[in-house]
């Protein structure tokens, strides 16, 4: 249960409750303007305590969106953490109110109970005249028990649990400027598995603590950061440099060493990423562009990341954020902290270093950064979404390879029946960054901040009978729109519609599970019926015809059942060249009336055999499926 998979589940519903946050720092920055000269003199201290409410009842948030996140958003694990909170809280209270206090701590632990008993007991049967109370609903009696017998637990070593707490954060600041470059060293290094909220929740909400004015005592940089204490700040102020300098740095040296054709492309795709690093601190986008091809390269970033907060740390600079170190928080947030406005130059001085250090990496090693390669991993795609999500799920494998699904700011995470189905070629050609396999099954999926929306489209489609019918590439080479065939039986789409390829290798293999019923006697034309009644063909070259089956070799025959990726034919591609009017090979279902709907993959580079490049759904198979 508590493998790396779990741990990413874990990481990811930390993230829920954290989006509160922002909203606590902009009513706190709004408390700080000058009602006064306006005449409302109380809208400062209603600002004030509005905003520090939500840092006073953060425990009651982060076990409420730890259960939310770890159970698929479900309502009865969600309510039921809450609820457990409360009594935790009563009873503590009840018996001390100087002692056990609410903390990050305890909402975690009540938040992750909470996920657990969900998937636990939700198909719990009790006998017929106790079922009322079984399954989901018995989530929220179980958490009852459950935090009365944590509050008397937390009573007993709660003394113990915050000298601990006490000696980790004495720990970490004795390690002075080493810590924080630690810290800042393993959070990049962790973006890249999903795990960094881990080590945020950690040092952001549980490390340090600050005894307010009214005598609460409140745990965590971020947290003490907000409530005033002065020494709050150190692991959030080295993130800024990083964040809206060296990542925006990073886009740009790629933009600049894209070849001229992709530059336009390749700019318009980074200049959002930059700007999304520096406004906001997403950094994702920009660092899985680099992460897959030079891993070494991330490495050195990431010890460059905690040497910056290491520097930013012996200069005394505390500063703080809500979510995230981008420009947007380090305005909101400047009052509050300390020498913050030396982050700029120090900024500057950074993204300068970025700039040079991976513009000259880029071009010494020949690193296949985005714009340097025709398959482009980023692409300005997002009305294209539930076009491309029945490929994408294709590409996983199917549904029923989906166990579980989920997803963050910028990538799916998965749990998969087999990972092996994955085509990851496939996932690049969609548009994915990167795939990561954590192992066991678990996988994610790097899409950018277009996560969230691929995977509310692909639970719609796992919800549906409707099938769909996947196209593997019949060829290695390039995919191209019907119409730019030079040919206009087949631009026209008189024959059928479909797609076409630019052949780079002499090899014709089947694009999908079906029965071969023709095979032209010059050999340049091959057609297939599938289960579904889709009538194929496949045609090599315009004009070939006329070759007379020079350069053509079958490997089927009529009659023969194929399977995707198996081989059709060989043609000699010089020979081509030298006799066909064009190499375009297109793709197309001549009995095309019957197909309700399509989906084409962008039109990029493609492998032999790679799989979603299109799909389709058949009319028969949806109005069966409606029927059920």
């Amino acid at each position: 249960m508590f493998g790396v998979g779990y741990l990413q589940r874990l990481g990811r519903a930390m993230m829920l409750p954290m989006t509160v946050l922002p909203a606590a720092a902009i009513i706190l920055m709004l408390a700080r303007l000058p009602w006064d000269s306006l005449g409302w003199t109380q809208v400062p201290e209603m600002l004030h305590t509005s905003g520090m409410a939500l840092f006073e009842y953060v425990p009651f948030i982060f076990a409420t969106g730890i259960a939310l996140g770890l159970s698929g958003q479900t309502a009865s694990a969600g309510m039921a953490a809450l609820v457990a909170m409360l009594i935790f809280h009563s009873v503590t209270v009840a018996y001390d109110p100087a002692g056990v206090q609410p903390s990050m701590f305890a909402g975690a632990v009540i938040g992750i109970a909470s996920g657990w008993a969900q998937d636990r007991f939700k198909s719990l049967k009790l006998p017929e005249y106790l079922q009322f109370f079984g399954g989901s609903r018995f989530v929220p009696l179980f958490m009852c028990a459950f935090a009365l017998l944590f509050a008397v637990l937390m009573i007993g070593i709660g003394e113990g649990i915050r000298g601990w707490a006490d000696s980790a954060g004495t720990i970490v600041y004795s390690a002075g400027g080493f810590g924080v470059f630690l810290y800042g060293f393993l959070h990049r290094i962790l973006v890249a598995f999903g795990l960094h909220h881990l080590l945020n929740h950690l040092f952001w909400f549980q490390v340090g603590q600050y005894e307010t004015a009214d005598g609460s005592v409140v745990f965590g940089d971020l947290p003490r950061f907000f409530v005033g204490d002065p020494t709050a700040g150190v692991f959030m102020a080295g993130l800024y440099p990083t964040m809206m300098f060296a990542l925006p740095a990073i886009a740009f040296a790629i933009i600049h060493e894209a070849r001229e054709d992709l530059k336009p492309k390749t700019s318009k795709q980074f200049r959002v990423a930059a700007l999304s690093s520096f406004l906001t601190g997403i950094t994702e986008p920009v660092e899985f562009a680099f992460l897959f091809v030079a891993p070494y390269l991330f490495i050195i970033h990431a010890l460059v990341s905690g040497g910056i907060m290491w520097l930013v740390y012996e200069l005394g600079i505390l500063h703080g954020f809500s979510f995230s170190a981008g420009a947007i928080e380090f305005i909101v947030n400047m009052p509050l902290a300390t020498k913050g406005w030396l982050l700029l130059p120090i900024g500057l001085v950074v993204g300068i270093l970025y700039y040079i250090v991976f513009r000259w990496s880029i071009r010494r090693f020949q690193l296949s950064t985005p714009g340097r390669e025709d398959a482009m991993r980023f692409d300005d795609w997002g009305g294209d979404i539930p076009f491309r999500a029945p490929l994408i799920l294709q590409a996983l494998g199917g549904k029923s390879n989906i166990g579980r699904l989920e997803s963050c700011i910028t990538r799916l995470r998965l749990t998969l029946e087999d990972d092996r189905k994955v085509d990851s070629q496939s996932l690049r050609h969609l548009g994915a960054a990167g795939i990561i396999r954590l192992g066991s099954g678990h996988v994610q999926v790097v899409f950018g901040t277009y996560s969230e929306l691929i995977k509310d489209e692909i639970q719609k489609l796992m919800q549906t009978d409707v099938q769909q019918v996947q196209f593997h590439s019949p060829v290695q080479g390039r995919m191209i729109p019907l119409d730019e065939v030079d040919d206009p039986i087949f631009a026209k789409r008189l024959v059928g519609r479909g797609v076409a390829f630019i052949p780079e290798r002499g090899e014709l293999v089947a694009p999908i599970k079906g029965k071969i019923v023709h095979i032209h006697p010059s050999l340049h034309a091959i057609g297939l019926i599938t289960d579904d009644g889709l009538e194929v063909l496949l045609h090599v070259g315009i004009n070939t015809s006329s070759m007379g089956g020079k350069g053509f070799t079958a490997k089927v025959k009529i009659g023969d059942d194929v399977l995707p990726g198996q081989l059709l034919l060989k043609f000699h591609l010089p020979t081509l060249k030298k006799h066909a009017k064009s190499l375009a090979t297109p793709m197309v279902i001549t009995n095309s009336d019957i197909v309700k709907s399509w989906r084409f993959a962008p039109y990029k580079t493609v492998k032999k055999g790679q799989a979603a490049v299109m799909s389709v759904v058949v009319q028969e198979i949806e109005k069966k499926g409606a029927g059920k």
